[in-house]
């Protein structure tokens, strides 16, 4: 095994991985560098869930090597990687999972006093947070009472509360509308910026190149080398379609 060059936080080789006998990820090799957001493109069922799911140690290949830093997570126990992902990763998932009997911001400050940080500075850091992705007024209220949008800028929240080395973003934005998955994009690629945080996006919405420093594109569980993203008539991307939002707004700063 050869550990990765220094300026890359993560690192994976010739990746395989298949779900059931069907192939997911075909000898997929990645660099993500040191503070940079990467996206990770391709349409639906090209791999990218999966290939952030190596990255982070929720799956380990069934062939491959990846390394975070100088550690070979591909070797790790379950108990390691879980400590891993616990202590040095952030994870945001398509859907707004949150706890519904919990306010805004104690749903934010949940992974802090997890962690055994006390109340006061776990809501102080959850209050700062929802402060920066423009929801502050919301802190008070439970999901129920939220717009979709509100609700996954509380997902991001919490996710970058404990400052992670590491985000994955799988399709974050993938139930907003247009307007909004743009506006919450550039929220959390400035957020990660700001605090030196390292992004790996995964999307099949062209947009995001905008805001990624750099893109990996697969299909067909493949890496296709190319340094943006091509437009939707490449037929590498679509565009996710437009849900309805729901729940009762409150002020959002826009």
């Amino acid at each position: 095994m050869v550990a990765p060059p220094d300026n890359n936080v993560l690192w994976a080789r010739a990746l395989h991985f298949s779900h059931n006998g069907s192939p997911a990820l075909t000898g997929v090799s990645v660099e993500v560098r040191d503070g940079e957001i990467l996206a990770v493109g391709g349409p639906r069922g090209s791999g990218k869930t999966t290939l952030l799911q190596c990255l982070s140690g929720q799956l380990l290949p069934q062939q491959g090597e990846v390394w975070f830093n100088s550690a070979p997570v591909h070797t790790m126990g379950p108990v390691l990687r879980e400590r891993l992902r616990r202590d040095r990763f952030g994870w945001i998932d398509p859907e707004p999972v949150l706890v519904p009997e919990l306010t805004a911001w104690e749903n934010v400050a949940l992974p802090l006093m997890l962690r055994g940080v006390p109340n006061r500075p776990a809501r102080k850091a959850a209050s700062e947070w929802l402060e920066r992705l423009d929801i502050g007024a919301c802190g008070r209220k439970r999901p129920g009472a939220l717009l979709q949008s509100e609700r996954q800028r509380i997902v991001i929240a919490r996710a970058l509360v404990t400052e992670p080395t590491v985000l994955f973003a799988d399709e974050p934005t993938a139930p907003l509308h247009r307007a909004d998955r743009a506006q919450v994009l550039r929220t959390l690629t400035t957020a990660a910026r700001s605090h030196g945080i390292t992004v790996v996006l995964a999307t099949h919405d062209a947009e995001v190149a905008d805001l990624a420093d750099r893109t990996v594109q697969l299909l067909d569980g493949r890496r296709v080398n190319s340094l943006r993203m091509p437009g939707p008539s490449s037929g590498l991307f679509e565009a996710p379609a437009d849900p309805s939002s729901e729940g009762t707004a409150c002020s959002l700063s826009v």
